[in-house]
């Protein structure tokens, strides 16, 4: 299956939309673009990288967060922890400065510790629609949920920046392609499923967090967007509420 700029083929159902939803995909895709972590190389790259002697600007939230020794100097323990925690997250480079990219990724990877196994306590997603992915943009966190069940997750997103929000609401996955490519910027977007427009789950390479965000598609790690498509189906629900911080 394939989607262009002349061209839109489907499963069944999917050739019977409208022009309008056609139109609404080919836009969406237009608008994505490579995230910043991804064009700066690849694992086996940053695992060459030397580890730094110099303490970050928030080298005592890392050192916190890692249970480390809380004095804001780094030493080579703490380096290494700093990298581990990098190299897990895809943050490049991962040479074990506690910088604005790995701060904000704590803060990210902590909502969803705090969110634990009861990410909708807040009971902000449906619990009467049987199986449902729920996303969160204000914690940036998403989910999938049967009834009351947590089915899996919560798991890390990057959603849309400022003038390119996700948009927010009660949608339903309408098309999936496992092995979806952007045909205006050579753009890989694997596991794809969109549920609203050209605005979709689907994996990225890089860390999920970079700076300024999508243009409406929701990012996951591979491994989750490889979860989420097996576990969801066309006409499955999504539901996304909240706002993202700064948009």
């Amino acid at each position: 299956m394939r989607v262009n700029e002349n061209n839109e083929q489907g499963p069944r159902g999917a050739r019977r939309r409208s022009v309008g939803r056609r139109a609404g995909v080919l836009l969406g895709i237009a608008s994505l673009t490579v995230p910043l972590s991804v064009a700066l190389g690849s694992s086996s790259a940053q695992a060459a990288s030397a580890c730094t002697a110099k303490a970050g600007p928030y080298q005592k939230q890392a050192e916190k967060f890692l249970g480390l020794r809380v004095d804001g100097k780094q030493s080579a323990a703490d380096c290494r922890a700093i990298r581990n925690f990098q190299t897990a997250h895809a943050i490049s480079p991962n040479i074990g400065y506690a910088g604005p990219v790995t701060r904000s990724m704590i803060d990210l990877v902590s909502k969803q510790r705090a969110a634990g196994k009861n990410p909708n306590k807040a009971k902000k997603c449906p619990t009467n629609r049987g199986r449902i992915a729920c996303v969160d943009l204000s914690r940036q966190l998403s989910w999938i949920q049967d009834g009351k069940k947590l089915v899996y997750g919560p798991v890390p997103v990057r959603t849309g920046r400022n003038g390119h929000e996700t948009r927010t609401g009660a949608k339903k996955i309408y098309w999936r392609n496992i092995n979806h490519m952007s045909t205006l910027y050579h753009v890989r977007m694997p596991y794809s499923q969109f549920f609203d427009g050209g605005q979709a789950f689907h994996a990225i390479s890089g860390n999920v967090w970079s700076a300024p965000g999508s243009h409406g598609c929701i990012n996951m790690r591979t491994a989750d967007a490889k979860k989420y498509w097996s576990l969801l189906r066309n006409g499955d629900d999504t539901f996304v509420y909240g706002r993202k911080p700064g948009t």
